[in-house]
């Protein structure tokens, strides 16, 4: 995420707790500032409510090589090591589905894409059978066999895997096995398995370390229940070596070529597969290079990476040193050009919130998404972001000696919130407080005009696209000419590629101008029009709504101006705290806004009488010039008495028109920097933001 539109998010859990101090192992108290050596950072993680980010498989790399091993109570121990810059891949030992079992490399190449395209989690791997290689195609990471069991009825009954498979159908894979006694060397271990890849059986290297030292075994099988293994043991019996249900108390780790990620049949990684019930992979570099993350968009890391399951899911947890794990905070939620200061005040605020999260997320203390505090690894440290945390060190804000929760957001929006305006509860250090350097997030802008087009639809069209006339429409209304072929009319006063067009014009069409405002962005913004049915889809994914929506206005607001209130067709919008409105409008930037209901007109009538649509259910008619009668259309463009012009539609549709972007509460980033520019330092900035609060340092 840019870091000009990061915005700090609160968790359910926290939402609830927001005046209680979070778990921790070190409570704060009078006089004491809390620290933390190491923080976990969760990558990947399956936690309800909180944060579901997955993945099905971790490829890790270092320039250095990489130590793998397994994290214990006594702490972490070298098990295997891997080259520089050779990835190695980890998962877990656990239920899948095999969609197809194939001599040929292209058609499990091209099981594996159909895999994918079904939104499936798949894997390419390769055994060794009656002296050739086969490639499975295996889907899935399930908990139990039932879910894959529910698997496998999707997977059976798709036809282009049922016409690559030449007929031959799914079945389920599970984490049970028959394992050899220990060997001394891998070497020996390969020439135990060899008759059992003679036999045809599913054959693995797999290795432990008790406490005699690192061992390697045999591993027959992938069965998905007992009544399976004890086929596999018969297959198995006259193999001449000893095999005995594989313990999975103990950790190992079961070593697999992939072929995945390479997706060439004679280039293959390790793929390094855990026991879910008893094994935390712990992966470091072998040097002091950082090491490279696949999955998460092959962003590099400092410190080591853990591995285990967690609800049902691969967990992947990044544990670092904790000033370390700032260098990326900082430079992820604040532009590492902006001055010291700034930075500085975001390295403080940062390390508090961290530290008064505790471990929020159970294994870890935080995630890398805004649901905790944006962090991107290596690729967001810049000299000036460790700078501002070098500078800074163990500095954190506490409120009558106590950790606050500091909270911030990109652009408080002229005024920050006050936390009973946003979620409900008011604390004392979280008040509303004028922010007027937040119109530094609109330095360089361009201006955009609201126009009429000659076809008669609106839209924005930049400054720079428009050159101004001395012509006026016959209402008066001011006229201006687009100077370039081509140009883009947009919905927004945004350039959004992604988004349809209004339409196009060229060079010497002239058009209306409605309205100039900023471009919209960390400040200023504005989203919409949107429809009913637009509303009520968004609408009902945190509240109950009737379509279709005629009114929707802003009935109540809190002390920054922030609506806490909305009606919808006269009733009120029942949400569980008001800054879930942001979500329920399609993801606005803030709760400070104003809506424009562009179908509502009041018309004065005979004596006197108004009528207001779209409650009034009769027609409009409007009177020309000439006495020409015209029932409305589809739009009129109503004019003000200070001269200023709004559009009307005839059905209804919503326009929002705000400031600030995110939850506004605490720290305004933008409003940090303009402060900074002014000259203050990073002490005053915090205790601007930051009510009746001291800054310490242990």
């Amino acid at each position: 995420m840019n870091a000009r539109f990061s915005i700090r998010r609160l968790s359910l859990l926290t939402i609830a707790g927001l005046l209680l101090v979070s778990m921790w192992h070190v409570q704060p108290s009078q006089g004491a500032v809390p620290q933390l050596d190491s923080i976990r950072v969760a990558i990947f993680l399956q936690f309800p409510g909180k944060y579901q980010v997955n993945t099905a498989a971790a490829t890790l790399s270092s320039a250095g090589g990489l130590s793998i091993g397994m994290k214990q109570p006594s702490g972490a121990e070298e098990w295997l090591r891997e080259a520089g810059n050779v990835q190695a891949r980890f998962a877990k030992d656990d239920y899948k589905v095999k969609v197809l079992e194939t001599a040929s490399f292209d058609t499990a190449l091209s099981a594996y894409k159909r895999v994918q395209t079904a939104k499936g989690s798949g894997f390419i791997t390769s055994l060794t059978k009656k002296n050739k290689t086969v490639y499975q195609v295996t889907e899935g990471t399930y908990k139990t066999a039932d879910e894959a069991k529910t698997a496998l009825s999707k997977w059976k009954s798709d036809s282009e895997l049922t016409k690559l498979s030449g007929g031959s159908q799914p079945e389920l894979q599970g984490p049970l096995h028959l394992e050899s006694t220990g060997y001394a060397s891998k070497t020996e271990a390969v020439k135990a398995a060899a008759s059992f890849e003679a036999a045809g059986i599913d054959t693995y290297i797999a290795v432990r370390k008790p406490a005699s030292g690192l061992r390697y075994s045999v591993m027959v099988g992938a069965a998905a229940s007992s009544a399976d293994l004890d086929l596999i043991q018969v297959a198995s019996g006259a193999s001449g070596v000893s095999l005995l249900q594989a313990d999975v108390k103990t950790p190992y780790l079961l070593l697999k070529s992939d072929h995945t990620l390479t997706g060439k049949a004679g280039s293959p990684l390790t793929l390094y597969t855990f026991p879910v019930t008893s094994a935390k992979v712990w992966v470091e570099p072998a040097g002091k290079e950082t090491i490279k993350l696949t999955e998460r968009y092959s962003r590099t890391y400092r410190g080591a990476f853990e591995f285990s399951d967690f609800n049902g899911k691969l967990a992947v947890v990044n544990e670092l040193p904790f000033e370390q794990y700032l260098y990326s905070v900082v430079g992820s939620e604040m532009v590492a050009s902006w001055p010291q200061e700034a930075l500085k005040a975001q390295a403080v605020a940062a390390r508090t919130y961290a530290l008064y999260q505790g471990s929020g997320f159970q294994i870890a203390h935080v995630v890398d998404s805004v649901s905790s505090q944006a962090y991107a690894g290596t690729s967001t440290e810049k000299q000036s972001t460790i700078q501002a945390v070098d500078a800074t060190q163990g500095e954190v804000v506490l409120y009558k000696g106590k950790l606050i929760e500091a909270l911030y957001s990109s652009n408080g929006g002229g005024a920050t919130a006050d936390a009973k305006e946003v979620w409900g509860n008011a604390v004392p250090y979280l008040t509303s407080v004028k922010s007027p350097t937040d119109s530094s997030a609109e330095k360089g802008l361009y201006s955009w005009y609201r126009v009429v087009l000659p076809s008669g639809l609106t839209g924005y069209i930049r400054e720079d696209l428009l050159t101004a006339t001395s012509e006026t429409n016959p209402a008066g209304i001011k006229l201006m000419k687009v100077n370039t072929d081509g140009v883009k009319v947009r919905k927004i006063p945004l350039i959004q590629d992604d988004v349809p067009l209004v339409g196009q014009v060229n060079s010497g069409a002239k058009v209306v101008v409605l309205e100039k405002s900023v471009q919209s962005g960390p400040m200023s913004w504005v989203r919409g029009p949107f429809s009913s049915e637009e509303l009520v889809a968004s609408l009902k994914s945190v509240t109950t709504i009737a379509g279709p929506i005629t009114s929707l206005q802003v009935s109540k607001t809190g002390q920054s101006g922030r609506a806490t209130e909305l009606l919808a067709n006269g009733k009120k919008l029942e949400v569980k705290y008001p800054d879930m409105l942001r979500t329920a409008l399609g993801s606005l930037p803030s709760t400070l806004f104003q809506i424009d209901e562009t179908a509502r007109v009041t018309v004065l009538g005979a004596n006197k009488k108004t009528t207001t649509k779209p409650e009034s259910a009769g027609a409009i008619y409007t009177v020309g010039a000439g006495g020409e009668v015209k029932q409305m259309d589809a739009k009129l463009y109503i004019m003000g008495s200070k001269g200023q012009v709004r559009e009307a539609t005839k059905t209804p549709s919503f326009r929002f028109v705000g400031t600030g972007f995110g939850h506004g509460i605490g720290l305004s980033q933008y409003g940090a920097l303009g402060l900074a520019e002014q000259g203050y330092d990073y002490s005053y900035i915090l205790k601007y933001y930051y009510n009746d609060v001291t800054i310490a340092k242990e």
